[in-house]
């Protein structure tokens, strides 16, 4: 069982890793046999990434890259296969959120996050899945969103990239499951991260944030998730527990996607 779940001798590839939900991922894979690998936009992140990851007694490289440039990205991946290895797995975590009126938001910032929630992860996916192939063998994680599913007031531009991004991800399982590759997604529920932070703070009498508040009352495990309840799926999906497992979305949410919530 514990075979099963290993994931010794594989190298990930996690974007966007330096913290949060990303460097949670990376650094329980690593802690299950994984070699780490992970980029970030700039220096300054990834040199914050390495410092954490030390702490952690994680021995994982990082590397300056913006996802959403192909070249790069090309680049990139070249690098690492020369460096350390043929990526076994790779995690689309970068992403970006901006919380904008739909009629307040200009084309730009709409563009700006699905170029990052959306574009990138095509970008990076079609940079590994030909070693994939040729290697016989990959895994393939997006971090979706239970706006995959749902929409919100503000979110307008990361519900439609998520929603594309759970597409792509069962397309990706349509066009190369038969090379052994299988591609997945997570579907985080509200987790607590310097992302959301804004959305947890205290009102200045002390009370609740409203938007707390509203979700604790629409998650029936009524609290945030923290970053490490995201790792044991991840886990699962990285390694050969999961091998025929193909183009599903895991929602890690607490239940709220299976909960109406109480009547008023």
């Amino acid at each position: 069982m514990n075979d099963l779940f290993s994931l010794k001798g594989k190298i990930a590839l996690v974007t966007g890793a330096s913290y949060g939900i990303g460097f949670a991922i990376a650094t329980g894979m690593a802690q299950a046999g994984a070699t780490i690998v992970f980029n970030d936009i700039n220096q300054e992140l990834v040199d914050k990434g390495l410092r954490a990851y030390a702490e952690k007694g994680v021995p994982a490289r990082g590397y300056v890259c913006d996802v959403t440039d192909e070249d790069a990205v090309q680049r990139l991946v070249q690098t690492i296969e020369a460096e350390v290895g043929v990526i076994d797995i790779l995690v689309n975590n970068a992403g970006i959120i901006r919380r904008i009126p739909m009629c307040e938001m200009s084309a730009a910032e709409f563009r700006k996050v699905v170029d990052v929630d959306l574009n990138a992860p095509f970008i990076v996916s079609k940079a590994v899945i030909p070693s994939m192939i040729r290697k016989g063998h990959g895994k393939i994680i997006n971090i979706c969103s239970m706006m995959s599913e749902l929409g919100r007031e503000t979110v307008s531009a990361y519900a439609a990239a998520k929603g594309g991004l759970k597409m792509l991800t069962r397309n990706i399982c349509s066009e190369y499951g038969a090379y052994n590759i299988q591609c997945n997604g997570i579907g985080p529920g509200y987790i607590a991260t310097p992302q959301t932070a804004p959305l947890r703070e205290k009102q200045p009498d002390g009370s609740p944030h409203p938007f707390d508040s509203f979700i604790l009352a629409k998650t029936p495990a009524h609290r945030w998730g923290d970053t490490e309840d995201l790792v044991g799926p991840a886990v699962f999906l990285a390694s050969d527990a999961s091998n025929f497992v193909n183009g599903h979305i895991l929602y890690v949410d607490g239940g709220i996607l299976a909960y109406i919530g109480k009547q008023p």
